[in-house]
């Protein structure tokens, strides 16, 4: 089970800054002003080994007036799916009457409860610690989010409770985890009852069917297979049901469990904003992906020209998925998924030697030089596989920091291109090469100033 840890705090404390940090990402926006932040933001974190779920929240100013009213409301739920609850307060503006109200509401939750004393940077620690242990919390951190000090800490002292989730290169008795997602209506549960011949989960002309993650297991051709059906995910602002508040941490729970995951899509509708959401969580996640357009035999020629057109154009970022037109009601198209969903996940788990892959970066490099910083060269020497699911490939050189996102890309897709991997993602770790002569620098120079001194005795010397 994946822990769900929820940000809590008044506005303009760090929250969205710390969801950015735990997340690797920047899909909270960030700027010196109150109230960005209105409906809950999900993102997949991850520090060292640990796995969790982070969900950011609107800050809480007291007032119970209407955009702030409704940002409360966000925030109940918020408190309702956490697991552990991160109490934001601002170290520069100290205590204030509406941190003594937050902390009366999230201390009725029951809970576990941190406090994160943020922005300590220029503040006294000893101070700030002092005067927020007034709130009555025992646990308490101090951070930076913003220059990402003592996060690290944080999430150690918050998680310590919860095993490190393993990264398996083994099948399971239940074989592949294949995990069904995507908006209310599209047709998941219908293509689960197509792929394993019979009616095994409840299929209805109605979103919201679905309200859990399902599994079921079955077998074809001799192999076994436990697919997950998964609850539809609608946008944050038409979810009104209590009973529906999970169904963005179950649909990341089931992503996380899987091996693949087949992201459903209405060819009537197109990719839509929220499909582009749920296929940037596959994505955050690592997983192996397919993507099926169903109910695309409904279709008039014109508009399957054009459908085409917007999948290849919006989901350029994912070109190593396989996209299937299919229909699940007919059963038109399916049986090229599973073919699909077996590609995908054997390259995931791919292993490949050293050898195979410091070639491969040579070439790479010979085609398309790394850019040069601050007129330095960046060096990249050699590669090596550091993981499975997906295929993690280390790099390692010298000034690797300064690599900029478009090479980095474009190693992603050399890799993935040459080493024929297809419906999973490769990410590539960069390791930065010690300098052997780090720390010497004095002692050389020494031995060169005596060197010099020595030169010039013996030439004035010989003009005596």
């Amino acid at each position: 089970m994946i822990p769900v840890v929820a940000l809590i705090g008044r506005p303009n404390v760090g929250k969205s800054t710390l969801f950015n940090v735990l997340t690797r990402s920047r899909d909270a926006i960030v700027a010196d002003e109150p109230g960005l932040t209105r409906d809950r933001q999900y993102g997949m974190g991850r520090i060292g080994p640990k796995k969790f779920i982070v969900v950011d929240t609107g800050g809480l100013s007291g007032e119970q007036q209407s955009l702030d009213e409704l940002m409360a409301k966000q925030t109940l739920l918020a408190l309702e799916e956490a697991d552990i609850l991160l109490f934001m307060v601002d170290a520069r503006a100290g205590l204030t009457a509406g941190d003594e109200v937050i902390a009366d509401m999230v201390r009725r939750s029951g809970k576990p409860v941190t406090v994160v004393v943020n922005k300590i940077d220029g503040v006294s620690p000893e101070q700030a610690e002092a005067e927020f242990y007034a709130l009555g919390f025992s646990d308490l951190a101090l951070v930076a989010a913003s220059q990402r000090k003592g996060v690290n800490a944080l999430v150690e002292q918050v998680l310590r409770d919860y095993p490190q989730q393993e990264e398996t290169a083994q099948e399971s008795e239940q074989g592949p985890q294949i995990a069904i997602i995507g908006r209310p209506n599209v047709g998941k549960s219908t293509l689960i009852n197509r792929l394993v011949g019979e009616e095994r989960v409840v299929a209805y002309d109605q979103p919201g069917t679905t309200r859990d993650s399902i599994p079921v297991p079955f077998e074809r051709h001799g192999k076994h297979y436990t697919l997950i059906d998964t609850a539809g995910v609608r946008r944050r602002g038409k979810v009104h049901e209590t009973i529906e508040k999970f169904s963005v941490i179950k649909t990341l729970e089931a992503i996380d469990r899987a091996n693949v995951v087949v992201l459903v899509v209405d060819a009537r509708d197109g990719i839509t904003d929220q499909d582009l959401t749920l296929l940037g969580y596959v994505l955050d996640a690592g997983r192996a992906l397919v993507i099926a357009v169903n109910k695309w035999d409904g279709l008039e020629a014109e508009q399957r020209d054009y459908n085409k057109r917007e999948l290849q154009r919006r989901l350029s970022f994912a070109g190593f998925a396989n996209v299937h037109f299919i229909s699940a009601l007919h059963g038109t198209g399916v049986g090229d998924v599973m073919k699909s969903i077996d590609q995908a996940y054997a390259s995931a788990f791919r292993q490949f030697p050293t050898r195979q892959l410091t070639d491969l970066l040579e070439e790479a490099v010979f085609r398309h030089s790394p850019p040069m910083h601050h007129g330095r060269r960046i060096k990249l020497r050699y590669a090596h596989q550091g993981g499975r699911n997906p295929p993690i490939i280390v790099i390692h050189g010298s000034q690797t920091e300064h690599l900029n996102k478009a090479y980095q890309r474009y190693l992603m897709s050399f890799f993935i291109d040459r080493l024929k991997l297809k419906g999973t993602p490769v990410r590539i770790e960069f390791k930065k090469g010690e300098n052997p002569y780090a720390g010497k620098r004095n002692t050389l120079n020494r031995r060169q100033r005596a060197k010099k001194q020595r030169m010039m005795k013996f030439v004035r010397n010989k003009r005596k």
